[in-house]
């Protein structure tokens, strides 16, 4: 199926957290920098803004040989703000289940974001994690916002 009707088939809305909606205004780095700002630690696995512990975050999570670490982006420079391993075991799994899902991707996270974004007038991406679709093939969700309007699209990796 063509690439440009997965963004179409498979999107989705709901309503998302309007603290959320409302910390994405203050964000001046979008989805797709922050992930290329992560690459000096690792391979991004997957990216998200969050409300952590009541603070708003760009948060990565990226595998650097056997290794896994989570990545804190400045929401409004871009720079890395901290990088720690990632050893809680729930996460570490995510992690790992992530990397073997973009084992066989051809299309970098960050242009899936891109991709997304750029077929969707008005809509950010405010997080992607890869998965695979039921022929088995690398695919990447991303969750895109308007206002506190969420949409899930889904972008190919091959």
């Amino acid at each position: 199926m063509p690439a440009e009707f997965w963004g179409f088939i498979c999107q989705s809305r709901e309503r998302k957290n309007p603290a959320l909606a409302k910390a994405l205004s203050e964000a001046t780095v979008s989805l797709d920098e922050g992930l290329k700002a992560s690459q000096r630690e690792g391979t991004p696995l997957s990216a998200k803004y969050e409300i952590e512990n009541g603070a708003f975050q760009l948060s990565v999570y990226v595998g650097k040989g056997n290794g896994f670490a989570e990545v804190i982006v400045d929401h409004k420079g871009g720079s890395i703000k901290k990088t720690e391993p990632i050893t809680d075991a729930a996460d570490l799994q995510q992690a790992k289940e992530q990397q073997q899902r973009l084992g066989h991707a051809r299309i970098p996270l960050d242009r899936a974001v891109s991709d997304a974004v750029k077929d969707n007038s008005g809509y950010g991406a405010v997080e992607i994690e890869p998965t695979v679709d039921r022929a088995g093939k690398p695919v990447a969700t991303v969750t895109l916002m308007k206002g506190d309007e969420v949409k899930k699209v889904v972008e190919p990796l091959e």
